[in-house]
């Protein structure tokens, strides 16, 4: 075996190589992909221009660091063209604010619901206002919308 992987450097650069992206895609993390790589290109090139073992492994560990080092660059580019994410995403009554509804109920003392969606929100305004009038969310104090008449 020993006696193979002396004769044939390639062969073992070529098998690490697969048995790493083998490895890869159980794990799927990203570690050994470009270790995988590295090691197949040392492969090629091992078979292609037959040099020692030392500058095999020089070869390896450098073209690991580019690739690592490569993969670093693409992923920051893509992470600064990518769009800042919705502050509000999670926040329901945070989307809600500037909207405008129409009260399906009275308020009574400033306290009522409004339908939006299939959901039912309270909502609380100043006055006391008709059934029918217009509202314009205004704030959002917990779960309950503050309103005015717009």
């Amino acid at each position: 075996m020993i006696e193979m992987m002396v004769a044939h450097p390639h062969v073992f650069w070529l098998s690490l190589g697969g048995l790493l992206l083998a490895a890869e895609m159980l794990g799927g993390n990203g570690y050994l992909l470009w270790s995988g790589v590295a090691a197949v290109i040392t492969g090629l090139l091992v078979w292609l221009l037959p040099f020692g073992w030392e500058w095999q492994g020089a070869l390896f560990a450098v073209l690991t660091l580019v690739a690592a080092w490569l993969w670093w660059r693409w992923l920051n580019r893509q992470v600064r063209n990518q769009k800042p994410a919705n502050a509000a995403l999670n926040q329901r009554g945070q989307q809600l604010m500037g909207k405008r509804y129409t009260l399906d109920d009275t308020l009574i003392n400033g306290r009522g619901h409004v339908r939006i969606g299939d959901s039912s929100w309270p909502v609380v305004a100043d006055d006391d206002l008709v059934a029918g009038t217009r509202v314009e969310v205004i704030a959002v104090e917990g779960i309950t919308l503050r309103v005015k008449a717009c």
